[in-house]
C-alpha cells in the first residue's frame, strides 16, 4: 500500500522557504468569494471591487475619508470609561476596556473631529465596531454629544457615522441616558436649523438605532447595512408571525421610507459635499481653527 503514501523526504518546510503570502494580506469577499489582495481593497475604500461589498472601516479611517484632504483636528481622545457598577461577567469591565484599548489604540467606540467637507465646516463623529462591538457606553454618549455641540457652538454641520451592537450592558442605565442625552443635543442643533446627516453602517443596531442614528435630517445608509432594533428572533416570538425576507437590510429600510438613501463609501463624501454646499448657500463659514 505504499503507492499511495506521499513521500515527504527532503522537503523544506519552514514557512520561510515555501515564499507563503503573510496573513491577512488577502481577503475573501463574504458576498461573492472574490479573493483581493489587503492593498487593493483599501485604495477602493475596503469595498469589494467585483460586488461592491462593504468591509468594515474604523471610525478614524471614516474621518480620513470624509473631511476634505483628510485634513480634521481630532477631539476627546482623553476620555475613558469608568465601572460605576463594578461589573464582572467572565471577566472584569476595567479588564475589557485596557483590552480594547491596547487592541484598537483607541479610547473608546467613537472618534470626532472637526475640519471642513467640501470646503464646508463640519463636526464628525464615527463610531467603531472593533472596541467593545461598538457598544455605545457613557463615553461614546459624551463624544458625540460634544460633537455636536461644537456644531452648534461653531455653527457647523453634524454628521455621525453609526456602527454598534448597542447599548453596552456594563453600564446598565448610565448607557441607556446616552440616548437621551445624543437626542437632545440634536434637538439644540435643529433648532439652531444647521444640518445634521447620520450614516448608518454595518450593524446598526439596538439603542443606537432607537436614538441618534435615525435622527439625522437625512439618513444614509451604505449598501447592505444591517439595521434593526432588537433581533429578528426576538421580533419574530413576539409579533408571532415570519419575518419579510431581508426586513432589516438597508435596501429595504430606503423601500419602508426608514432610511433616505443608500450611499456607496466611494460617494459619500462628495454626497455630503453637495448636500451641505446647498444647507449652507448665504451663511459666512466660519474660519478653522489652528490645530
Amino acid at each position: 500500500m505504499a503507492w499511495f503514501k506521499r513521500d515527504t523526504a527532503g522537503i523544506q518546510t519552514d514557512r520561510r522557504d515555501r515564499n507563503e503570502t503573510p496573513e491577512g494580506y488577502w481577503q475573501k469577499c463574504p458576498s461573492c468569494d472574490t479573493i483581493t489582495s489587503q492593498r487593493e481593497l483599501e485604495e477602493n475604500l475596503l469595498v469589494c471591487p467585483s460586488c461592491g461589498h462593504h468591509f468594515p472601516m474604523s471610525g478614524l479611517g471614516y474621518l480620513g475619508l470624509l473631511f476634505d484632504e483628510g485634513v480634521y483636528t481630532r477631539h476627546d481622545a482623553g476620555l475613558h470609561s469608568g465601572d460605576p457598577l463594578d461589573f464582572v461577567d467572565k471577566k472584569a469591565y476595567t479588564d475589557r476596556i485596557v483590552a480594547a484599548e491596547r487592541k484598537t489604540g483607541l479610547n473608546d467606540a467613537v472618534v470626532s473631529g472637526t475640519g471642513r467637507i467640501g470646503g464646508q465646516p463640519a463636526s464628525v463623529a464615527a463610531m467603531d465596531f472593533s472596541f467593545i462591538g461598538g457598544s455605545m457606553g457613557s463615553v461614546v454618549g459624551e463624544v458625540i454629544s460634544r460633537a455636536v455641540r461644537r456644531a452648534v457652538d461653531e455653527e457647523r454641520a453634524c454628521v455621525v457615522i453609526s456602527q454598534s451592537g448597542g447599548a453596552r450592558m456594563m453600564e446598565g442605565a448610565l448607557s441607556l441616558m446616552q440616548m437621551a442625552k445624543t437626542s437632545a443635543n440634536l434637538a439644540v442643533l435643529a433648532e439652531r436649523g444647521l444640518p445634521y446627516v447620520s450614516v448608518l453602517t454595518h450593524p446598526t443596531t439596538g439603542g443606537v438605532t432607537a436614538s441618534f442614528a435615525m435622527l439625522g435630517d437625512v439618513n444614509f445608509a451604505e449598501p447592505g447595512a444591517l439595521i434593526g432594533f432588537a433581533g429578528p428572533r426576538v421580533i419574530r416570538e413576539t409579533i408571532g408571525r415570519d419575518l419579510p425576507k431581508g426586513f432589516q437590510t438597508a435596501e429595504f429600510l430606503v423601500e419602508k421610507g426608514f432610511v433616505d438613501r443608500i450611499v456607496p463609501r466611494p460617494t459619500l463624501r462628495p454626497t455630503l459635499a453637495t448636500l451641505f454646499a446647498w444647507a449652507f448657500e448665504g451663511r459666512e463659514a466660519p474660519a478653522e481653527a489652528e490645530g
